[in-house]
């Protein structure tokens, strides 16, 4: 991995995403059938890339249309397969509608990975009511129904299925971005919930916390920021959405098949060690 703090060096755009190397042997997800919320960037999009290399059918989905035909266009013209629809995840009948025709387009789906989300860095005490609604309804709101409307659909065919929702470090307190925090353990905690519930309809449901990620979306930061995040656990270095690409087939696909209501924390030990400032360490901490 490169020292570049915008993403582009971390093997994130598609010529480097269909040739990076992966644990997985070809062809070990034959015949699958997996949709991807926020599919088209960042973690999303590598784990499309490593999914549809692995041999299944990849459906991303996302709210803008030019970024899901760039990433499905991208990854079929290496000979692969993945198809693309603009879903809005906080819209439940939409939701419904992008597994409806998953399930019209393929007669059915194995794995789920929801990758969609978004949250903006800021003060807690400054938060407007509307961003904090929209970082809740996007991240809390909108995996559960994408989580709702699959289970829905595994339990009327009889067919068991795998959730694995992408969530942040909630381990300790991330200064800057509590609205996701707050939206993030809520889905573990509902996770670890309909784990139990719908174990006995052949539904697995996982969640993996990235630490520091290197993706485009560090672009939000100052540079001050990002080059902080190299440092904010035991490892010293950032990893890359291909760390959790490889962790979404770990624990959705049947190497995970023995796991359920389970958090993997993909963080350079993190959560026990260093300190992550979204909007830069405050004078008050660095006495």
């Amino acid at each position: 991995m490169t020292d570049a703090t915008d993403g582009t060096g971390s093997g994130q755009d598609d010529a480097a995403l269909a040739a990076h190397p992966t644990v997985y042997s070809s062809g070990s997800l034959d015949g699958q059938v997996v949709a991807i919320s926020g599919g088209a960037g960042g973690i999303g999009r590598a784990t499309a890339w490593l999914f549809a290399r692995l041999g299944a059918r990849v459906v991303v989905s996302g709210r803008s249309k030019d970024k899901i035909d760039g990433t499905v266009g991208a990854i079929t013209a290496n000979g692969l397969k993945c198809s693309g629809h603009p879903v809005d995840i906080r819209d439940p009948e939409g939701v419904a509608a992008f597994l409806d025709l998953i399930w019209s387009e393929h007669g059915r789906l194995d794995i789920l990975v929801n990758s969609a989300g978004g949250q903006f860095p800021q003060a807690a005490i400054d938060f407007s009511v509307k961003g904090w609604n929209a970082v809740i309804d996007t991240n809390l709101n909108g995996t559960w129904f994408m989580m709702q409307a699959a289970a829905r659909k595994w339990r009327d065919a009889g067919q068991p299925g795998s959730v694995v929702n992408i969530v942040v470090v909630t381990t300790h307190g991330l200064y800057g971005v509590a609205h996701t925090v707050a939206a993030r353990t809520g889905v573990i905690g509902l996770s670890r919930s309909v784990a139990v519930e719908w174990a006995p309809l052949g539904i697995r449901v996982n969640c993996i916390a990235p630490g520091a990620i290197e993706t485009e979306g560090w672009k939000v930061y100052t540079p001050e920021v990002r080059a902080t995040y190299r440092r904010a656990n035991p490892m010293m270095r950032a990893g890359s959405a291909w760390d959790i690409a490889e962790a979404c087939v770990y624990l959705g696909g049947p190497s995970g098949k023995f796991i359920t209501g389970e958090l993997l924390t993909v963080d350079g030990g993190g959560q026990l060690w260093g300190e992550t400032w979204t909007t830069g360490k405050p004078e008050y901490f660095r006495e």
